[in-house]
């Protein structure tokens, strides 16, 4: 069984993650899906294996169990090869922070942040027995400038983004490549999907699929890139938001999420 080597993609049913899953098993790659309990994985992965002829196996537990992450991964590292490790799972919201709760701020630092860490520490030793592995990090565009009314969020992905080309440049000299991807606005829900076309011509600026995000960053990762933004109005974005000055991007960036704020 160790000789079959695996993908692994945490937050794999649904959103970017089910179309990792999809793309990575169309590519060939033999998968192993994390996500939540009743996230219908066993589905998912049924579908792609009769479809594919690829391997899958199934996780469901919560990543934010600290024990049971480790146990989970220990299994994971005794009994299978892997090769790529997707870090996809990650929450957010869009509030006040003196309307959002305690436990609610606490889940999106375990999720996008603890976790993260935990497996991507946790799998580095066995990624790097491999002659080439890969680790794609997920983070946003939110990432690149701090975001009233979001504030947790934007600063769980600029670690992200931090942790993983801080970890690109200490791995330089081994086989295995780190990249990060930051993905603009994505309809991944109904809700989601209303916040965003309520922000007008503005919010709907560099949206992209979220197949489009994950065929890029495939294509990307697999070429040893470090920062992978997908979407030519998200490198323009990306461009001029570093022109302009904090305070002034920060204001316009806040402005536009507060509109989301009165749509909910």
């Amino acid at each position: 069984m160790k000789s079959i080597r695996y993908t692994l993609i945490t937050g794999a049913s649904s959103g970017l993650g089910k179309e990792f899953s999809i793309q990575c098993a169309a590519m060939g790659m033999n998968i192993i899906m994390v996500a939540l309990p009743g996230s219908n994985m066993a589905s998912i992965a049924q579908s792609l294996t009769l479809e594919y002829k690829i391997d899958t196996k199934v996780f469901e537990f919560d990543i934010t169990d600290g024990i049971l992450l480790i146990e989970r991964l220990n299994h994971i590292i005794e009994n299978f090869e892997v090769d790529f490790l997707i870090n996809n799972a990650g929450i957010g919201g869009t509030a006040s922070i003196t309307e959002s709760s305690l436990e609610a701020m606490d889940r999106i630092l375990q999720v996008n942040i603890r976790s993260m860490v935990s497996i991507t520490q946790m799998l580095l030793p066995h990624l790097l027995k491999h002659q080439k592995s890969y680790i794609l990090n997920v983070s946003s565009m939110a990432a690149f400038t701090p975001i009233a009314y979001k504030t947790v969020y934007p600063a769980s992905k600029a670690f992200i983004s931090s942790f993983s080309l801080g970890l690109r440049e200490e791995l330089h000299d081994t086989n295995l490549s780190v990249s990060v991807v930051y993905p603009g606005p994505i309809m991944t829900n109904s809700g989601v999907s209303t916040r965003i076309m309520g922000q007008g011509a503005k919010g709907r600026i560099g949206l992209l699929t979220t197949a489009e995000i994950v065929r890029i960053a495939l294509k990307q990762t697999k070429l040893n890139k470090a920062i992978i933004i997908p979407g030519f109005w998200n490198k323009i974005n990306h461009r001029l938001m570093g022109i302009l000055p904090l305070e002034t991007k920060l204001r316009i960036v806040s402005r536009a999420v507060k509109k989301e704020i009165a749509i909910k």
